[in-house]
């Protein structure tokens, strides 16, 4: 249940990102078990992920866990390290902690790609919400909005 107010954000800055940073990919498109940098398993969705997902190596979010990363296209393997382009960064809340999304891609975000990534997250925060339940806890978890886009992103 909503009171209408939201919690304050927590830090959603991103360090600062080369031009095409090097993504090691987690879970690859179509995907339903998104594993962390290490392997192990994060979280088993019940819906495949639409994206390849991943971190970027060296760059921590507010999280303490590597600052994650959405490679838009082709399916990718997993274990598999890729240099796209920054095009956006989404903001998300991960059990009240800033968890921002760095987008990549070979070209700038379609208005499709744009609404499909903004759907994606609203629906992936509800899932997340219901695993922090599982788990005992009630924290904040949400899709915030967008960061940054464009190509200076």
């Amino acid at each position: 249940m909503s009171t209408g107010r939201s919690a304050p954000l927590p830090d959603l800055s991103v360090p600062p990102l080369p031009r095409e940073p090097e993504v090691l990919i987690e879970c690859p498109r179509f995907s339903m078990v998104k594993r962390r940098a290490d392997g192990t398993v994060d979280f088993v969705s019940p819906l495949p992920c639409p994206y390849n997902y991943g971190s970027i190596p060296g760059l921590l979010s507010d999280d303490g866990d590597p600052l994650d990363a959405v490679v838009l296209g082709p399916r990718l393997s997993q274990g598999q390290r890729v240099r796209v382009p920054v095009v956006a960064v989404l903001g998300f809340v991960d059990a009240g902690r800033g968890d921002p999304k760095v987008v990549c891609g070979t070209h700038p975000m379609t208005d499709s790609e744009r609404a499909g990534l903004e759907r994606f997250f609203r629906v992936y925060a509800l899932f997340k919400r219901g695993l922090h339940r599982v788990r005992g806890a009630v924290p904040d978890t949400r899709f915030v909005g967008w960061l940054r886009e464009g190509p200076e992103a």
